[in-house]
């Protein structure tokens, strides 16, 4: 038989090797046809619900099997990932009444189980076994070592977390999306993390590494709290040692620091405060050592963390030594020196650094006692002895002078994990001096370390009796031995990610029980490698400045905690079996509180929370909040709901019963009849977090029965109207079917108001405004438009109303004047004799006049009597007033108001037309005899009058002499307004009538004249006079006055009136209605509208409705002229460039459409002259563009507003005083203004105005060298950035703006100067910058921030204020004392 080599060169037979490669063919295919059915084969998508106490929260787990898998595959798949035994828990279908559980050894496939395949979710609930918990696979007795998972067992993360956790988590984690529940069941690694209050990343970092210090932990156990002496909130050992035992035996994943957080005395605002983890380290030592003194413990930090060092001075010619023993507890190492440019690679360079000794030479040399003399000496530290546990930090946050930020530098620094201090022990050769220089050790340490004792004698060092000795000595031995003792292990690595500008912690931590690290970040805990550690190196990858960014992100290590290599003094944590008696009884007291907070969970997840609202027979509608369990009936529930409510006192049990309602459109959706004994849980659909439903405790009168609401019905509130009173009652509430019909409807209406249904009418509110009469007997109320909830109104008179239109009816009319009335509060004016006397009243005359007022009837008294009657009280004050009036007009105090000339003294003289600005003339008093009965009805002879500015009225409020939401559209809610039947006597002798008012008609509503943007910003158009009359004809809108309650605050201190009117009245019809209560015309007064933070502005666009305003909208009457047509309110402030506040307000004046810049400067002057006390001469005054506070365009003398200028409401202007004439003539001039920057003395000149004739940039240049003596060529330019004036840092100008830049014309990239009051700053190139040492650079920095904050300009630098840590001792922060006088 022929042989073959084989594949392990073994001879086989050809026939051998031929079936061994035919069945390994054979093989694969099969497999690949396994692989071809199994991809074919349809999956079963599975959810499932833990609703078991065993992990206090649900946990929901998903799975994606196959349809052929088992039951009882799917048993062992949930065990596994939910991390229970398999056998201890039941799974259950959770869509169906049916709780049988699923068969637990069962070969019986999910598709045969009736699991719905193809993409359908299967819903299951994990549940108890005969009653018990599932039992938890995981081993929680919170050693380390216990787990038994191997590294490629569990997702290994090191570095920060996301807040949402989803990186870095364990591998209980049920589903990739964060679950709460993976917080609260312990990490695989068996150890427990720290919750993140919101900052204190830094303190759970120290925590953990305290925690996992065998010798620390051990000493906090030992020691014993007595209750007597302190409070335990306040006792931090005390909460310390609750700590540390609930992260050695909780089964939770993290627990809170909010207990140890509230015995340092902090409140929740410290947790967003961000601390660097050594200054904590420090301030918590201190207060142990505070809290444990007269203990045995008083003394553990400094046998732990302290150290000693000698800091020496030894003189290079003598030898003689002067010297000092400090203590530390860290020692910091520099990881770059000042000034260089290299930095240290290492832990031990940068140890040899701090121990390296400099030379003081020059004018730096020390003065030696014993020569007498200064000579050059050596300065530098020794080590005497290493602590227990050496703390090393890596000084990575510095500060850049040449930047002046506050940098943190990422630069490589390897650390070992084993660290040998023997070198750092050798003596230098100082027979030899040394004159290099070297970084300041001493300058380094900033505090680290603390005096001890002074010494100036000069013999050999000291030796310290405790610890490691590490003075020099003759003895060979005893050399050796120290050396023997100076090996450290590192064990804890505390990192810093982030910059110097923030950033987070976390600590990498060996156990000292398997050497295992492991990665504590917050709430995370997980094993990482050593691999991972060296990436805590720091360093990165491409080229860097001298100085990484302030805003650079790195992660690298800030601290290092090394452990002496000392088997007799190494300890091992204290296992739960040798703690000591006060510890056991702390573990079972916070294990009873565990279980209490787990069942307490258990009870808030089994309790249904919904809003609970009752129709209160004292109270009206009430609101509350049902908390009921879900197994609780709804009898009991109905009991919980009416002790809740309170309505013990008022209403019996059996007359209450829950329903289910909608808040929102007022709708009992239905009544839960015979279902007294049912579970809330299942009348409700489960225990949810919030439900699309709410409960209404229904009450009845003994009497009544209670109505059963069936699912489907609708509910409809009928308003019945009566047209004989105008009146509209308030709603009865009736449920209907949508397949009713309207007759049926009808009928059922009649049987709950007794109208009757052949003659009723019933129209339906859909929405707003919107009326549809029900007139189709057969159509169903779902084809009408019903809802859940409805309005309708029905009539049923048989008044002739019933044979007009309906939109021309008396009902509609009703119905629409019901919809748009709103109510108002109008606080009038307060009428004292001096303002009334310094103004002449006319009554309204023409045929308004002769028209009486809607309503006044008996004796009340007509509108014409009232005015009457107002208007001889204001002659007899006027001619009081006449009879002093020389003295008035000697006398500087002029009157509010210009003088207001009579008809009858107009149309005799030809005096003048009162001017449109707010000077204030002479007080004039003019004769109004004939006053009532002479005047015309022409609507032009009606008063005019002037008023102050604003800034004098309002006490300079800048508000907006616009009110914007006039053009809104929006509408205010449907308050009914009815008429009231008899007179209300108002109290100012008023009686309370309505007053109709005109309106456009549908005649002329498509002939309304169209004004440009500006005027409509006036509220002026061509229907109304310049008194606010309506000229054309039309219907009548309501308008109805009462008296103000007593009881409303704004009506206390002033005048108030509350007005229903149609909200589609315009505002001049409103003012006009106003008249007779204001005592003034609607061009006498203005109307201001209040806002919820009392700002008012002003409403002056007469051709608007009032259709913004709603109900108990607050209006402010206040005297003086309106704006007329064509007039617009402008504020006027002057424009200071060179003062530091260069926007200050003047002014309020009044500009006209087709006025010019000149005549506007013309009316301005003798207001400024007389409010400001400005005295100027018109062509050394200037108006200009103001956009916010830059300066713009100017405007020229002879510019039109409307035509050159745009002009709107509120609109703002700048008026600057000019030095000279002006010399802007032509638009095609281009106004700049210039700064100039002495780089020699780091200061800025005032600004200077250059005119260009052009936009071309030389012109710019040659203008700037004319002016400043510089050199054409030497002149170098830039254009200043942000908001007026500019301000920038004189440390900055420098080098921060675009000197020089490349272009011909200004208007061009990068400048864009393309319009008036522009910054341009300018400098001669060869000036070189003053040269400043630190002091006088750290001054300057602090007064240009300063300057720049006054000046409300940002500031280049600002660093985030911090605030210091401290620990208070006390329980909470130290109140100032009270000083002595």
């Amino acid at each position: 038989m022929e042989m073959v080599p084989s594949e392990e060169n073994q001879f086989v037979s050809k026939e051998g090797m031929f079936w061994s490669c035919r069945q390994s063919l054979f093989d694969e295919m099969k497999r690949i046809s396994q692989i071809q059915k199994a991809a074919e084969e349809p999956r079963v998508l599975c959810i499932i619900q833990d609703i078991t106490c065993a992990k206090t929260v649900n946990e929901r787990l998903t799975f994606n099997l196959p349809a052929s898998t088992a039951l009882s595959k799917l048993y062992e798949d949930v065990a596994h990932k939910a991390g229970y035994v398999n056998g201890s828990f039941e799974l259950a279908w959770g869509n169906t009444q049916d709780m049988t559980p699923l068969e637990h050894s069962g070969e019986v496939s999910l598709l045969d189980s009736g699991f719905e395949p193809c993409g359908k979710r299967n819903f299951l609930q994990l549940t108890d076994k005969d009653g018990e918990q599932p039992h938890v696979a995981s081993d929680e007795s919170g050693a380390a070592d216990s787990t038994g998972l191997d590294d490629g067992s569990q997702e290994r993360f090191i570095g920060p977390l996301p807040r949402d956790g989803t990186v870095g988590c364990s591998g209980d984690c049920s589903s990739p999306s964060y679950s709460y529940t993976s917080i609260l069941n312990k990490s695989e690694t068996g150890y427990v993390g720290l919750v993140n209050q919101a900052m204190t990343c830094y303190l759970n970092s120290l925590l953990q590494t305290l925690f996992m210090t065998p010798e620390f932990r051990n000493a906090l156990y030992n020691w014993e709290f007595e209750e007597s002496e302190e409070d335990p909130v306040t006792s931090i050992p005390y909460q310390l040692q609750r700590l540390f035992v609930l992260l050695q035996t909780s089964k939770k994943r993290a627990i809170e620091t909010t207990d140890v957080t509230r015995s340092f005395g902090w409140d929740s605002s410290e947790a967003w405060q961000q601390h660097d983890v050594q200054e904590l380290c420090r301030v918590m030592f201190d207060a142990l050592e505070q809290k444990w003194k007269q203990t045995e413990q008083a003394d553990l930090i400094n046998q732990l963390y302290q150290g000693k060092l000698k800091d020496y001075v030894r003189c290079l010619e003598c030898g003689y030594e002067s010297w000092r023993i400090d203590t530390y507890l860290d020692i910091p190492l520099v990881i770059r020196p000042f000034g260089a440019s290299q930095a240290y690679g290492s832990v031990e360079e940068g140890l040899q650094a701090f121990i390296q000794p400099e030379t003081l030479d020059g004018p730096n040399q020390y003065f030696c006692e014993r020569c007498k003399k200064k000579c050059d000496a050596r300065k530098g530290l020794r080590f005497l002895h290493f602590p227990y546990l050496l703390t090393l930090q890596l000084k990575r946050f510095d500060f850049d002078y040449t930047t002046m930020h506050r940098i943190k530098l990422n630069d490589s620094m390897t650390f070992p994990e084993e660290l040998d201090m023997t070198p750092f022990i050798d003596v230098e050769d100082e027979k030899s001096p040394q004159t290099e220089s070297c970084t300041d050790s001493g300058a380094e340490n900033e505090g680290s370390c603390h005096s001890d004792q002074m010494s100036n004698d000069f013999s050999t060092d000291d030796c310290v009796d405790e610890g490691i000795c590490l003075d020099s000595t003759g003895s060979g031995e005893r050399v050796l031995k120290a050396k023997s003792l100076l090996s450290f292990e590192l064990f804890s690595v505390m990192v810093h990610s982030g910059s110097a500008a923030g950033g987070h912690y976390y600590a990498c931590i060996k156990s000292f029980s398997d050497g295992q690290w492991y990665s504590f970040n917050d709430q995370h805990v997980s094993k990482i490698t050593h691999e991972d550690i060296r990436k805590t190196y720091g360093g990165s990858s491409g080229s860097r400045g001298y100085y990484s960014s302030a805003f650079a992100s790195s992660t690298n290590a800030y601290m290092l905690i090394y452990r002496l290599k000392d088997p007799a003094r190494n300890a091992k944590y204290l296992a739960v079996d040798d703690f000591p008696e006060h510890i056991k009884s702390l573990v079972q007291k916070e294990k009873e509180s565990e279980e209490q907070e787990k069942r307490q969970r258990e009870i808030e997840r089994n309790t249904c929370k919904i809003k609970l609202f009752c129709m209160h027979p004292s109270k009206m509608m009430v609101e509350s909040k049902l908390e009921v369990h879900k197994d609780k009936t709804l009898m009991e529930a109905t009991e919980m709901a009416y002790t809740l409510m309170e309505l013990e006192e008022t209403v019996s049990l059996d007359c209450c019963r829950l329903v289910k309602y909608d808040e929102f459109h007022e709708y009992l959706e239905r009544s839960y009849e015979g279902e007294e004994d049912t579970p809330m849980g299942l009348l409700l659909g489960g225990v949810k977090s919030s439900y699309m439903f709410d409960l209404l405790l229904e009450t009845r009168r003994p009497e009544q029965a209670f109505l059963p609401y069936k699912p489907g019905e609708v509910m409809v509130k009928v308003h019945v109207v009566d047209l004989r009173t105008e009146t509209i009652a308030a709603p009865i509430s009736v449920r209907a079917y949508l397949n009713q019909t309207i007759t049926e409807f009808k009928q059922l209406i009649a049987q709950a108001t007794g109208l009757s249904a052949e003659t009723m009418r019933a129209v339906l509110e859909r929405c707003y405004n919107d009326l549809r009469l029900l007139y189709v007997p057969n159509k169903t109320l779902k084809a009408e438009g019903f809802f859940r909830s409805n309005k309708i109104f029905v009539e049923s008179s048989e008044s002739s109303d019933h044979q007009v239109a309906f939109t021309d009816s008396m009902l509609w009319k009703l119905l629409d004047r019901h919809g748009n009335t709103i109510r108002l509060l109008v606080l009038l004016p307060e009428q004292s004799p001096g303002t009334l006397a310094s103004r002449t009243l006319c009554q309204k005359v023409g045929s308004d006049s002769d028209v009486p007022f809607e309503g006044s009837k008996g004796n009340r008294k007509s509108v014409e009597a009232i005015l009457e009657e107002s208007t001889e009280k204001l002659k007899n004050l006027s001619l009081q007033q006449q009879q002093g009036s020389s003295d008035s007009q000697k006398s500087s105090n002029a009157s509010d108001f210009e003088h207001i000339e009579s008809p009858s003294q107009e149309a005799d003289s030809n005096s003048p037309c009162v001017a449109a600005d707010n000077r204030e003339l002479e007080n004039r008093i003019g004769a109004t005899s004939g006053c009532r009965g002479s005047a015309s009805s022409d609507p032009e002879n009606h008063f005019a009058c002037e008023e102050r500015s604003d800034s004098e009225v309002n006490n300079d409020r800048s508000t907006s002499s616009v009110d914007s939401d006039i053009l809104s559209s929006s509408h205010s809610s449907d308050t009914l307004c009815n008429a009231d039947s008899g007179p209300i006597q108002l109290a100012n002798g008023l009686d309370s009538h309505s007053i109709t008012s005109s309106r456009r008609s549908k005649a002329h509503e498509g002939k309304k004249e169209t004004w440009d943007t500006a005027e409509e910003d006036s509220g002026t158009d061509s229907e109304y006079d310049d008194n606010g009359k309506v000229k054309s004809e039309a219907h009548y809108l309501y308008f109805r006055t009462e008296p103000c309650s007593q009881d409303d605050s704004a009506c206390n201190s002033q005048k108030c009136l509350v007005v229903h009117v149609d909200k589609r009245i315009t505002l001049a019809a409103f003012k006009h209605n106003l008249e007779p209560y204001v005592g003034v015309t609607s061009a006498q007064f203005k109307v201001f509208r209040v806002y919820a933070n009392n700002q008012e502005f002003e409403s002056v666009r007469l051709n608007e409705t009032l259709s913004s305003f709603s109900d108990d909208n607050k209006i402010t009457i206040r005297l003086g002229r309106a704006l007329k047509k064509g007039e617009y309110r402008v504020k006027v402030y002057q424009l200071l460039v060179n003062e530091q506040e260069p926007c200050k307000f003047l002014v309020d004046a009044v500009f006209a459409k087709g006025m010019t810049v000149r005549q506007s400067k013309e009316e301005l002057l003798p207001l400024l002259k007389e409010q400001c006390k400005l005295d100027l001469s018109i062509d050394r005054v200037r108006l200009r563009k103001k956009t916010w506070k830059n300066p713009g365009t100017v405007f020229l003398d002879y510019h039109v507003y409307e035509e050159d200028i745009s002009i709107s409401s509120n609109w703002e202007v700048f008026m600057e005083i000019l030095d000279e004439h002006e010399k802007m003539k032509s638009m095609s001039q281009l106004a700049v203004l210039t700064r100039r920057w002495s780089a020699s003395t780091m200061k800025l000149g005032s600004f200077q105005e250059v005119i260009l004739e052009s936009s071309n940039v030389e012109e710019l240049k040659e203008k700037l060298s004319e002016m400043s003596d510089i050199p054409l060529e030497k002149l170098e330019f830039a254009k200043g950035r942000g908001t007026f004036p500019c301000d920038i840092s004189v440390l900055e100008i420098h080098q921060d703006l675009d000197w020089n830049p490349k272009v011909s014309a200004l208007n061009m990239w990068p400048l864009y100067i393309c319009d008036d009051g522009a910054v341009v700053f300018y400098r001669d190139s060869t000036e070189e910058p003053m040269e400043l040492s630190e002091d006088e650079r750290n001054e300057l920095m602090k007064k240009e921030s300063s300057r720049l904050l006054k000046t409300g300009h940002r500031v280049s630098y600002s660093p985030r204020k911090e605030k210091a840590l401290k620990i208070y001792l006390d329980g909470g922060p130290a109140k100032d004392p009270v000083q002595d006088p």
